[in-house]
């Protein structure tokens, strides 16, 4: 080969090195943010110098929410997709039971396939998309375009030092703690894979998920614990410190390698939970909203994204984010931008990339982000929750619906649907319930009824019935003369009717039969004092 071609090969080969993009996913079983001492409103502080490493070279989320269980929120990024769309609303194989993924799905790995045979692309660690009976399940992650798996197929292991490992198919026993097992795994992949690809990395631990249990000595720093039955039932929130704590020393044990493989200043680290911690390890005194629902508790969750593809790192956003759009951030990771190409039609995927957050060129990419939970054996927890920044709508699935004022009431404990809703408030629950009526299909989920009371106002003048569908009496009490005129404006400040008359008598009346469901204002000047009353119409 002549000496100068050689070069620009050596040229060509060097920029390609450079401009080598990595990704890996890493994601923590059943955390919420509050034992993060870095997040907002925390109560507990666990000590995880490598977690928090992130947050200098990187964004922190602040609004990040998931599903309220491990494997409807796994398919929601692994897809990009809603768990309405892909059927799996709940915990494969756990209690309720849930749909199991579908491998026709397209996936993170199938687009990075498409746009780039020599991406290599591994899941190593919890799966639980599928069981594992029959045997051909066990190569569901290859059959959704993953080149190598290695880890445990169910979402509960029945013992951190002994449990069944799947690679690419084949059982073993281990006795290896499993986040070392884990760590030890991915490095091992890292350093036998191609190292001149680029790569994605999905590692999902099970830790901090139940059992409880004492990890290793050398990993944690709570030594006084005994690790028996007893201890764990009488302090459960340490033992669940100390596994954090485990995870986090072996995440630091991935970083090293990262470093010595000359890959860490190449690659994206995104850190999440997957759904909130149980009424075992929560830090909330109602117990019932915690994982397995959708209140914010359970789906509340930790969101860093670290590496080159920050601009400006060190921030923190508030932006609302759901899991799914990490299914658009991580393909456009590696210059896939017009992915949409490859998507059918009749498999509609609900990603937002956050990539504009992290090059900092705005802190919003949707104005609401949504969650849900169902099951094969439905109960009362069944539902969907949609929130934007303020407020967040509840529908549960056997009817009843909730409403909060997140800003002022952040754990859920006022459902503003039992009392008289303000203007803001209402305007909020009629754009949520819209906006989700329109996601989820089907009929109108808002109210038309919310419990607004019959309204009076100082002056005396009162309006009912309240709501109404046919005519409504506006009453002036004993004022019985005078000029009155009234205006009725709709939800969007538009005049839909206007009318002045003497006032002969203190009723009058109007018929709203016509008239488009929903809230409107009554504004009444009578002798020169203006009264506003608010009036639904069914």
């Amino acid at each position: 080969m002549p000496r100068f071609l050689f070069t620009i090969l050596l040229i060509l080969c060097a920029g390609s090195l450079k401009a080598q993009r990595n990704t890996i996913l890493i994601i923590a079983d059943d955390l919420s943010p509050d034992y993060f001492g870095f997040y907002e409103n925390s109560v507990d502080t666990v000590d995880v110098p490598n977690i928090r490493s992130l947050l200098a070279k990187g964004v922190r989320f602040t609004n990040f929410s998931s599903n309220p269980v491990c494997s409807s929120t796994r398919t929601t990024i692994l897809t990009g997709r809603y768990s309405f769309r892909t059927g799996v609303g709940g915990i494969v194989g756990g209690i309720g039971g849930s749909n199991q993924i579908d491998t026709a799905e397209i996936s993170i790995p199938k687009l990075l396939k498409k746009f780039n045979p020599n991406i290599a692309k591994a899941d190593i660690g919890k799966w639980h998309l599928k069981q594992a009976m029959p045997a051909i399940n066990l190569m569901s992650p290859q059959a959704l375009g993953y080149d190598w798996f290695e880890g445990p197929f169910i979402g509960q292991l029945p013992s951190f030092t002994n449990w069944t490992k799947y690679t690419n198919g084949v059982a073993s026993n281990v006795k290896t703690y499993a986040p070392t097992e884990n760590v030890n795994n991915a490095v091992n992949w890292l350093k036998t894979q191609n190292q001149n690809k680029p790569f994605f990395l999905w590692l999902a631990f099970n830790a901090p998920h139940e059992p409880l249990h004492l990890p290793p000595a050398g990993l944690h720093t709570y030594t006084s614990l005994t690790g028996t039955t007893a201890d764990i039932n009488a302090q459960p929130k340490q033992y669940f410190k100390a596994m954090i704590q485990a995870m986090d020393h072996e995440i630091g044990r991935l970083f090293d390698s990262l470093q010595m493989m000359n890959k860490w200043d190449s690659t994206d680290i995104i850190f999440i939970g997957d759904n909130g911690n149980t009424s075992r390890t929560a830090q909330i005194a109602d117990l019932t909203k915690a994982k397995g629902t959708v209140y914010e508790y359970g789906i509340h969750v930790p969101l860093i994204i670290a590496g080159p593809a920050v601009v400006s790192q060190g921030r923190v956003s508030k932006a609302l984010v759901n899991t799914a759009d990490l299914f658009a951030t991580i393909v456009e990771n590696f210059g896939y931008k017009n992915w949409q190409t490859q998507i059918p039609a009749n498999k509609p995927v609900d990603s937002k990339s956050l990539q504009p957050i992290l090059k900092n060129t705005t802190d919003s990419i949707r104005p609401w982000a949504f969650s849900e939970i169902f099951k094969l054996t439905t109960d009362s927890a069944d539902g969907k929750g949609m929130r934007n920044r303020n407020y967040k709508l509840i529908k549960f699935d056997y009817g009843a619906q909730e409403f909060y004022d997140l800003v002022n009431d952040p754990l859920e404990s006022k459902n503003l649907l039992n009392g008289t809703l303000s203007s803001t408030e209402l305007y909020n629950y009629n754009y949520l319930c819209s906006e989700m009526t329109k996601l989820i299909g089907g009929n109108s989920i808002c109210k038309s009824s919310l419990g607004i009371k019959q309204s009076i106002a100082k002056n005396g003048v009162k309006v009912y019935p309240n709501p109404a569908n046919h005519i409504v009496y506006f009453d002036f009490n004993t004022i019985d003369e005078g000029i009155c005129t009234i205006e009725l404006i709709d939800n969007l400040g538009r005049i839909v009717y206007q009318k002045s008359q003497a006032l002969d008598a203190n009723i009058m009346r109007l018929n709203v039969a016509d008239y488009t469901s929903g809230l409107y204002y009554a504004k009444i000047n009578l002798n020169g004092t203006t009264t506003v009353l608010k009036i639904v119409i069914d």
